[in-house]
């Protein structure tokens, strides 16, 4: 079986969409794989990626996230025309690509589209391209959302349910296991904070990711607790700003192989995303891997609260304010035997739906069917 990917980037290039299309390639590696996808630059360049033929096209820039290219219709028409793919796999949202391949499909090819997530960063150009993105929902064999949630509650997909089936995104669940020099590690972060117990957040800051309700929600934390905030972003001096508190640790961007450290160094996960731009939440995937639960908002039509499960495997608090976020963390903090029945469950949790191993084989089973 032929499959085409289209994505707007592609392994190494890095991102969440990115990752779960390199991860869909290599569950379908007994089939026959291409992927085309946007380069980082203005090149158009042909590159081979752990044996998979990857077409990058040259973007000249781009508009609300969207990269930019006239070239990409006559390079998608060429691979279309010369692989002849049986099943295409679109990675949604995509306004560009999704525009080109309505013109171009094949009628007895079928299509997949992959929904990631809803089309939040402008409404007017979202306007534009509804009735494009509704032909193209129409026109699909399959639609994979990500969560229940989104599939249920995402204003987009309300008419096309029967099309939808569920493939959550997934985690390198071997990668966050700790070896005797982690521990040591986990030790040593600890030992920084002597007697108390640590809340560890970390995200790029943007507004969406709703660090100011954490730090404006200090005040409220009563329990002797430490905060180490990660990251970094366009709004970081505006979050330090927040804050005159002590206990407030910026402490900028993590390495990769530290990630998995400060999750098990941490008693508590803070995750206050506020927005469905939030639409799955990786990380807080790997903090419940690594015993540590959260404290999160209600997010309608985002797969926040599909990862997490309120009273079960870490607290969800019903309204956006950064008091009733303390308030969450609070019970947690004195409660060291719900924290920890919240540990085990959410690490179980990520074990059985979330790991690579379970999407591995959730992706064979669906293209299997078609």
């Amino acid at each position: 079986m032929k499959i085409l990917h289209i994505s707007k980037g592609y392994a190494p290039i890095e991102g969440g969409i990115e990752e779960v299309c390199r991860l869909v390639v290599e569950s379908l590696c007994n089939h026959e794989n291409r992927v085309i996808s946007f380069n980082n630059c203005n090149k158009t360049v042909d590159d081979v990626v752990d044996g998979i033929k990857v077409k990058r096209i040259g973007v000249f820039g781009k508009l609300a996230s969207q990269p930019l290219s006239i070239s990409y219709f006559y390079h998608l028409k060429r691979i279309i025309d010369d692989f002849k793919p049986d099943i295409i796999n679109l990675h949604v949202p995509n306004p560009l690509c999704s525009f080109y391949l309505l013109l171009l499909i094949p009628r007895k090819t079928k299509l997949v589209i992959h929904y990631h997530a809803e089309i939040l960063t402008s409404k007017l150009l979202y306007s534009i391209f509804k009735p494009i993105e509704r032909k193209l929902f129409k026109r699909a064999d399959l639609i994979l959302a990500t969560s229940p949630n989104l599939r249920d509650e995402a204003e987009p997909l309300s008419k096309y349910k029967s099309k939808c089936a569920i493939l959550s995104n997934a985690v390198d669940t071997e990668g966050l296991l700790l070896n005797a020099d982690d521990k040591k590690r986990v030790d040593e972060i600890r030992k920084q904070y002597p007697g108390k117990k640590i809340i560890f957040s970390v995200g790029r800051h943007v507004p969406y990711k709703g660090l100011k309700y954490l730090i404006e929600g200090e005040p409220y934390i009563d329990s002797d607790a430490e905060i180490i905030i990660g990251g970094s972003g366009p709004i970081t001096e505006e979050l330090k700003q927040l804050t005159t508190s002590k206990r407030v640790h910026f402490i900028g961007r993590i390495p990769d192989d530290m990630m998995k450290i400060y999750y098990h160094a941490a008693d508590i996960f803070a995750f206050p995303s506020i927005t469905r731009a939030e639409a799955f939440g990786l990380t807080l995937c790997e903090c419940m891997y690594c015993y540590t639960p959260p404290v999160t908002f209600k997010i309608a039509a985002s797969g926040v609260n599909y990862v997490s499960l309120k009273n079960l495997t870490g607290v969800e608090v019903p309204t956006i304010d950064s008091k009733l976020f303390a308030d969450g963390i609070n019970r947690l903090l004195r409660d060291d035997d719900t924290r920890k029945q919240y540990a085990i469950s959410g690490h179980n949790r990520v074990s059985e739906l979330f790991s690579v191993e379970v999407f591995r084989k959730a992706v064979k089973e669906i293209y299997a069917n078609l």
